[in-house]
Parts: C-alpha cells; structure tokens; sequence
C-alpha cells in the first residue's frame, strides 16, 4: 500500500478525497492534517510514501510546507493539489520541488494517477496544469505577469499580508524577523508599484492570489 498524508484546511474537501484514494484499493490515507503546521509535524512523526499538499491553509501555505518536507525529506514526492489555476502557482510549486500539481477540478482518476506516478519517481502534472504552462509559454516576454518579478518568499508574503496577516504573525509563519517581513514588504510595494496593504489586497484579488 502507498503510505499518503493529507493536508488540507476543508474537513468536507479532505472527506471526499480520502474517500477517493482509499477505493483505489493500493492507496491509503494515513495522515489527515488541516494546516500547515499539523501536515509537518505529522510528516516528522511519521514518514510517509507521499504526501498531497494544498497551497491555501492556515498559518504555512503549501508551498512553505513542501519546501520545509523537502529539505528534511529530499526523496519525498510531493502533490499539490489545489483550486488555484493561475500559471504562478504551477511555476512556483515546480520551482521548489514537487512532483505532482494536480487541480481540484481535476477529474478523481488524476488525482490517483498522480499518486502512482509521483511515487514511482516520475513528475505528474494535471491536464490543467500543463494547459496553463503551455499558455505561459505561448505568451513569451510580452505575456509576462507583475508576478514574474517576485521571488517565491515575496509572493508568500504578499498572499499573508493580503489575507489580513501582521507581519508578527507572518514572521511567526515563516521563522522570519519582523524587520525581514517589512523588507519583503517594502520590496513588494516598490516592484507592484503600490502604496499600501489595501492595494496589495486589491492586487492579490485581482490576480487571483486569494479569495476576495
């Protein structure tokens, strides 16, 4: 059996996909986490075959809690599955080292295929997912986003502030100093040419960065 963690802040969401991976019948979930924090204690306590990660949780987003797994765990297969579809996400979950993208409006058979794949050492990435790199490439330079000029922390960071965070909180989050998150804030404002945290909320909206 595929040994999987699950992470994931919807208890309805993480029903319906446990019940999903446990009818294929050589996947089982063994460990159900609902934010960022529990997913990497649970990972530590408990090594798993594969663990299937949603970018938006509470406190650590995903993607912080792919790269903290990957760097204790280098060999893990890591699934971001999630209801993000910008290009962003896709470039950014690669960029840190994950094997899998597979989005939530993907078809259930993906998701177990994903699975399989990933732990037999090969990258999966959903029909979605490829769809948005292929745009990306088509579009070349001119296409470029506002979003190509932020470093993965800075787009992290942006997401927290534009949800509300303090910068205590998202130096809490990230093991970081508050001067460090008013650095990356600073750098945000001056890159998205921006004045404040209302309009880093009203970019993050815009680009489909979080939920309005």
């Amino acid at each position: 059996m595929i040994k999987v963690l699950l992470a994931d802040d919807h208890a309805i969401v993480r029903a319906g996909l446990v019940r999903i991976v446990e009818e294929s019948g050589d996947i089982e979930v063994v460990a159900e986490a609902s934010d960022g924090r529990e997913a990497l204690r649970l990972a530590f306590e408990s090594p798993v075959d594969v663990a299937i990660i949603d970018i938006s949780m509470p406190g650590l987003d995903g993607l912080e809690v792919a790269a903290q797994l990957l760097t204790a765990y280098p060999d893990l297969p890591i699934i971001i599955l999630t209801m993000h579809e910008e290009e962003q996400y896709v470039i950014r979950a690669v960029e840190v080292g994950v094997m899998g993208y597979v989005t939530k409006r993907s078809a259930p058979e993906q998701l177990l295929a994903a699975i399989r794949k990933v732990y037999g050492g090969a990258r999966y990435l959903s029909d979605e997912a490829v769809e948005m790199l292929a745009l990306r490439l088509a579009k070349g330079v001119s296409g470029k986003s506002p979003l190509d000029s932020l470093s993965t922390r800075e787009l992290q960071v942006l997401r927290q502030l534009a949800s509300g965070q303090t910068n205590r909180e998202i130096a809490e989050n990230y093991n970081i100093s508050i001067k460090t998150v008013d650095t990356y804030r600073f750098r945000l404002l001056k890159k998205l040419n921006l004045r404040n945290n209302a309009e880093l909320s009203r970019f993050a909206i815009q680009n489909h960065l979080i939920e309005p």
